[in-house]
């Protein structure tokens, strides 16, 4: 029995790790990350702006370019030579935005990863031809990689990664230079196909929605740092800073005085209004009161009955801004609002600019950021 604990713990390892890893260009620090691990299976979505250090993040992970200082580690160990850091190179796996196949055809590029790693031709074409049948492109196995579409391509650089069963499977920004139909779909099949494989993946992308559909964890990258690290629900629902909670979309932000606390509850003086928030805080303490747009609900302001809303704030509508399917709606309610509705819900409320509303929300929809928080994971 004294050999379990110790085989929890290697099953509990991280595959891959880095440590004090720091990348500078031309003496200028591009990466600054103190620490970060990938656990067996998950993915983890690293998020931020562009030229947040995403990609560079990603070269370094996948020993694809050596950091200014700093290790990465694959299964707790350190590659100790160059033919090392190729034997590993070749445990992991990238599929990039563009597709970067071989002239050829489909089933030669979906099996030459596999080829390259020494695997014998017969098990490199089952493996090809069984991912190819996964991603739903099994019948286009013989045609040539130039008369692919542009998601058709794509599906062959991830066939062509899974087939080599990596280690670590990288993806940067792998659908950004897809059409929004093409890209729906395989954002569906590949979230079903990671959760089925188990693979462990590392998902570089500026897209919000690709890193809450796809991440078990998500990494928020500001500046070449580790804003905040954690599940996609903590994220962004409660993120720690101001930093982080507008790059996750919490559009309102508002600064706000704690006038009391108790049970959970906490009630912020917010400009000339008085809102009650889930959480808790000292009284006198400076705050943001953070609010994702699509939290807020609009009613008419007419008598209601009773609602579980613990905070209603009446206003008018001062702009409205169609976004596909849904509408921003930007209002003076005392303070700046922005709610986020169905196209069914404007026409239902008749609104315009100018027109009265009651903005409603649960202080369990609201969370608590504490001004001049630092980012940190």
């Amino acid at each position: 029995m004294a050999d379990v604990p110790a085989a929890m713990a290697r099953a509990a390892a991280p595959v891959l790790e880095a440590l004090d890893l720091e990348v500078q260009y031309e003496g200028a620090p591009a990466l600054a990350v103190p620490a970060l691990a990938v656990q067996p299976g998950e993915v983890l979505a690293v998020i931020g702006p562009n030229g947040a250090g995403k990609s560079t993040l990603l070269r370094a992970l996948a020993l694809l370019a050596r950091p200014t200082r700093g290790t990465v580690r694959l299964h707790g160990a350190v590659p100790a030579t160059e033919a090392e850091r190729l034997a590993w190179r070749r445990r992991m796996a990238c599929v990039f935005q563009e597709s970067l196949l071989c002239r050829g055809s489909v089933l030669y590029n979906a099996r030459l990863a596999c080829r390259l790693r020494g695997v014998a031709r017969a098990e490199a074409d089952r493996r090809a031809r069984d991912w190819l049948d996964r991603l739903g492109i099994a019948a286009l196995a013989d045609r040539s990689v130039d008369r692919l579409s542009g998601g058709e391509a794509q599906r062959v650089s991830l066939a062509r990664a899974f087939a080599a069963a990596p280690d670590v499977l990288f993806l940067d920004e792998p659908f950004a230079a897809l059409d929004a139909p093409t890209r729906e779909t395989l954002l569906d099949d590949l979230g079903r196909l990671l959760a089925a494989a188990g693979t462990t993946t590392v998902l570089i992308t500026h897209d919000r929605a690709e890193a809450l559909r796809l991440g078990d964890r998500v990494a928020v990258l500001l500046a070449g740092r580790l804003a905040e690290v954690g599940p996609p629900e903590r994220v962004f629902g409660s993120p720690v800073s101001e930093a982080v909670a507008r790059f996750v979309g919490v559009e309102n932000l508002l600064p706000g005085r704690v006038l009391s606390h108790g049970d959970g509850l906490v009630v912020v003086e917010v400009g000339a209004r008085r809102v009650t928030v889930a959480g808790t805080a000292e009284t006198g303490e400076r705050v943001l009161v953070g609010l994702r747009p699509e939290d807020l609900t609009l009613e008419a302001p007419a008598p209601r009955g009773a609602t579980s809303a613990q905070n209603r704030l009446a206003g008018h509508v001062v702009r409205l801004t169609p976004l596909g399917p849904l509408w921003r709606v930007s209002l003076d309610c005392g303070v700046p609002l922005t709610a986020l509705l169905t196209r069914p819900a404007v026409a239902t409320l008749a609104l315009g600019p100018g027109v009265p509303v009651e903005a409603t929300f649960k202080a369990t929809a609201a969370h608590l950021v504490r001004r001049g928080a630092r980012p940190g994971p």
